[in-house]
């Protein structure tokens, strides 16, 4: 059986699953399709939580971000993790027990005001609409390279799928979906881990690998990795080589902005009791450590295994020739996800760093004239992965699988919290209150469509790989919504004028300076002299303004509140109801 026919035999199983749960748990009320009934068990909860959150970021994108990168790449793992720590014992309790359907929904609730409600619903929609970017990129790359079709192809194959189980099963066939999924992404992601770090270091646990003696060389692997990166004039993959100012402040916007996300709050909203809320997010902590214990190992070993692929001699002197190159790179090669550029006509691939001054006289002296592996896209190396190990096909196929199913499960969660922003805080609550429960899921399913289809334009030019785009999300995320649900939650005293002042203040502030540093619409190329770090606001990257952004969320809030008047004291009184731990097993449901 060819590769590609059990790729499309592996996929389509795991596809015909979603959309049989999607069938089986059709949602046939609002209450199904906001929050499946607030009837889901904690540890299904926790396991679709964890699907949720670790998109095609954190499968695809995050292990090739620390690949090419090291050690100043993991804020990615610390900011997303402590992120998640934040969301579940500062804000997932209280809001459940608070016992909305939405975000937007509690802050208009909380904040006594439909403008507070309406401007939550902006930001949300922009932080969701960024995010699920990334997803639909992540979801292009895998189909281009495991159905063999172009990426554009590929992010219509991904659209369709989520359209069919997404609008069908709203949020009970989503729960389910998600629950599936992670049994598949995190399976399609351990396994090839475990055969890699076998082969290099002998250790079947790929977190203890990652700091074991390297099989061939006898070294420690990272000892073995800075090696032979430095002899190619790249920087050390274990040395911290950038602003340790924008390292805090990028894994603080990861932090506070997963802590804000709202298709992730909006999980812990589908369980029958506050108590329940607490043990989902136990539980996906414990789904989601099975990931990142794993991704630091994952990007060493992928990064060491693509350089002595290229040079199997063990040294940088004799790289191998162009048409003897292994097949992953001629069938990457075809997605357009990878290409190579044969600069001095010698046939062979040089892969080095051109831009180091150091390295430019051994480059010279071999007759290197540059880099010759023009495009290696980084949301690749995790589904190339096992290719380059030579591992068996029906790994290949899984982790095929997996990838799609990352992107998927958290462009279901995303988009489901953007439909039900439009229709259940928009349409219900602000501009059509009167409409049927059936008029609102027709709404509902509708304003989701719209969504799928803004999300797939919007992917077929991203504007970056796809952990970059989510990482722009993020600090949105934590300019706006995080913010107003800490006061909404732990200030009595905070009123509308201020929660809204401070939404606007921080949303407007981090749009006008990633539009300022990144280009408009995030397209480099329309703003190439601001885009460099020499000219950023005291060195301040766009990826990192988030954290900003929320500062001045929070003075701007605190400074109008201390001029306007106080929340009124039934408001006072549920801040209170909400905080005390005095019927922590119930919620108040509406």
């Amino acid at each position: 059986m060819s590769q590609f026919t059990l790729n499309l035999l592996v996929v389509g199983a795991s596809f015909a699953l979603y959309i049989g749960i999607a069938i089986w748990a059709r949602a046939g009320t609002t209450s199904d399709f906001y929050a499946a009934s607030r009837g889901v068990n904690p540890i299904v909860n926790g396991a679709a939580t964890a699907a949720d959150w670790m998109s095609a970021a954190s499968f695809i994108s995050m292990a090739g971000l620390i690949a090419f990168v090291g050690y100043g790449n993991s804020t990615f793992l610390m900011g997303w993790t402590g992120g998640y720590v934040l969301l579940a014992l500062l804000l997932a309790p209280y809001l459940r027990k608070f016992g909305r359907f939405t975000v937007p929904e509690f802050i208009g609730d909380r904040f006594y005001s439909q403008s507070a409600r309406v401007v939550a619903v902006v930001c949300l929609l922009v932080c969701s609409i960024t995010y699920v970017i990334g997803q639909m990129t992540g979801a292009g790359v895998a189909f281009s390279r495991f159905l063999e079709v172009q990426n554009e192809t590929g992010l219509f194959i991904a659209a369709a799928v989520v359209f069919i189980y997404a609008v069908l099963g709203g949020m009970k066939g989503i729960t389910y979906t998600q629950l599936a999924q992670y049994c598949v992404l995190i399976t399609a992601y351990t396994i090839p881990a475990v055969f890699i770090s076998l082969q290099l270091t002998n250790n079947p646990i790929p977190g203890l690998g990652l700091f074991s003696t390297h099989a061939e060389s006898g070294m420690p692997l990272l000892t073995k990795l800075n090696e032979v990166l430095i002899e190619l004039g790249f920087q050390d993959y274990t040395g911290h080589h950038g602003s340790t100012v924008n390292m805090v402040l990028f894994t603080l916007s990861l932090m506070i902005g997963t802590a804000g996300l709202p298709h992730v709050i909006i999980r812990f909203f589908t369980v029958p009791k506050v108590a329940d809320a607490r043990k989902s997010a136990g539980w996906a902590l414990v789904f989601i450590a099975l990931l990142y214990l794993t991704a630091p190992a994952v990007g060493a070993m992928a990064r060491l295994n693509i350089i002595t692929t290229i040079f199997p001699d063990g040294t940088s002197a004799e790289p191998i020739r162009y048409d003897e190159r292994p097949d992953w790179m001629e069938s990457w090669e075809q997605t357009g996800l990878l290409a190579f550029e044969d600069k001095n006509d010698d046939g062979r691939i040089q892969y080095y760093n051109d831009n180091s001054e150091e390295f430019a006289s051994v480059a010279a002296e071999r007759g290197w004239e540059g880099n010759e592996m023009v495009t290696f896209n980084r949301d690749i190396l995790v589904l190339a992965n096992p290719e380059i190990a030579q591992l068996p096909p029906w790994v290949l196929a899984l982790i095929a699988a997996g990838g799609l199913a990352a992107a998927l499960s958290t462009a279901a969660g995303l988009l489901l919290a953007i439909s039900s922003a439009i229709s259940h805080d928009m349409l219900k609550s602000v501009l059509t209150p009167n409409i049927t429960d059936k008029q609102e899921l027709l709404a509902a399913r509708v304003s989701m469509a719209f969504a799928i289809a803004l999300a797939t334009y919007l992917g077929l030019n991203p504007p970056g790989f796809a952990a970059q785009v989510v990482a722009l999300a993020f600090g949105l995320a934590a300019a706006t919504l995080f913010p107003a649900l800490m006061m909404g939650i732990f200030s009595k005293k905070m009123n509308t004028y201020g929660a809204v002042a401070g939404m606007l203040a921080g949303l407007i502030a981090t749009l006008l300076y990633i539009f300022t540093y990144l280009g408009w619409f995030f397209i480099p190329e329309t703003n190439m002299l601001a885009n460099t770090p020499d000219n950023w606001l005291l060195g301040i990257s766009p990826l990192s303004f988030g954290a900003i952004g929320a500062m001045i969320n929070f003075l701007v809030a605190y400074l109008v509140m201390k001029v306007t008047a106080e929340p009124p004291e039934h408001i006072q009184e549920l801040v209170e109801s909400i905080r005390v731990p005095r019927g922590a097993g119930a919620a108040v449901d509406h």
